[in-house]
């Protein structure tokens, strides 16, 4: 049993493949964090093991070993992979040190325990270009019963000699009755709830699951929305000093650009009375006050801002500039009323 969702299709093939003995020798699965990837690739870690007839079962010795990162010939490779623990938050890329001692002396020895070595590659983008290089070895001259994936939201970063020995997968965004059907199984978790963290998932049903256990997401998703929502009607000083409470890092920047995204995405929806669309369904009012303050052409000028922001950052842009000038971008109005904001 396949444990990955709302990628039909890709199982599909993958479960033939198998069946008829066409398997490739590498994979490549591309998408964006939590959206499955590395559920997929155990999953056929599993398939490609399974002692029983219905692989993967998930319910044989090898199936639940594999599960339990017990199994021998099931390798997870990732940047911390060989490291020392004190070094491993320095750590910021896969050394060829690893690939080496990990891919390509070890895949040149036979199957400990099952049909296949399986080696799976975790943010393969984060590869070193000596890395990448020592891995092409072995994709270029693969051993028997060895097959290799490779995980990455990144794939523009990867070597295009390493994407062309890969047979390439892109995982789709679940889709959202998918998502509020898994969450909705959950025990405890209200219904309103499921709701809302299907639509802030995005696809990922990953991530999903993982926020529906913790409430540390929802808690600082809740402050930062709060933060943005009243910096309509706040002055240039103050929108130029709330950039210091934001991270300093680029990914965190980006989950923040996202944010504001996903917010101003949903301001102009109310624009045009589409209320069940939005994302923020926890913050209508907020939503309807944006929307009531803004012109649908002032809320279309800054989502391109922040789009342009997204771009930039990608190209290694100043991340302070980048920031302040967003903050001379937004739209400002005048408080209309005493109240709003009020639990800001």
């Amino acid at each position: 049993m396949w444990q990955t969702a709302g990628q039909d299709r890709i199982i599909s093939f993958l479960t033939d493949s198998i069946q008829r003995g066409k398997l490739a020798h590498a994979y490549l699965f591309v998408g964006p964090p939590h959206v499955g990837k590395m559920t997929l690739a155990i999953d056929l870690a599993r398939a490609l093991n399974c002692t029983e007839t219905n692989a993967p079962c998930g319910v044989c010795r090898t199936c639940q070993r594999i599960a339990q990162s017990k199994y021998a010939d099931v390798i997870m490779i990732d940047k911390n992979t060989g490291r020392d623990p004190k070094d491993r938050k320095k750590t910021t890329e896969i050394s060829i040190d690893t690939i080496r001692e990990h891919v390509q002396h070890g895949s040149s020895l036979p199957p400990y325990e099952g049909k296949y070595k399986v080696y799976i590659i975790e943010d393969a983008d984060l590869m070193s270009v000596e890395a990448a290089n020592c891995l092409l070895k072995t994709l270029e001259e693969p051993p028997q019963h060895v097959v290799i994936i490779l995980l990455t939201s990144e794939e523009n970063v990867l070597l295009p000699t390493v994407i062309s020995r890969c047979q390439r997968f892109e995982l789709k965004p679940v889709s959202l009755p998918e998502i509020e059907s898994r969450l909705s199984a959950i025990p405890g978790l209200a219904p309103e709830r499921v709701k809302l963290l299907a639509r802030l998932s995005g696809g990922c049903l990953g991530w999903a699951l993982s926020a529906a256990g913790d409430d540390s997401f929802l808690k600082s998703r809740e402050a930062r929305i709060s933060e943005f929502a009243a910096l309509i009607n706040r002055g240039w000083d103050e929108r130029l000093s709330y950039i210091q409470q934001l991270p300093s890092d680029r990914k965190g920047s980006a989950e923040i650009l996202a944010l504001w995204i996903s917010w101003c995405r949903d301001v102009l929806l109310m624009k045009y009375n589409c209320e069940e669309c939005v994302i923020n369904l926890d913050r209508i009012a907020d939503l309807k006050t944006w929307a009531g303050m803004l012109t649908v052409p002032e809320i279309k000028d800054f989502i391109d801002c922040l789009n342009t922001a997204v771009v930039n950052l990608s190209y290694n842009a100043s991340l302070h500039l980048l920031l302040e000038v967003l903050m001379l971008d937004m739209p400002r109005k005048e408080k209309r009323a005493d109240t709003l904001y009020s639990a800001v």
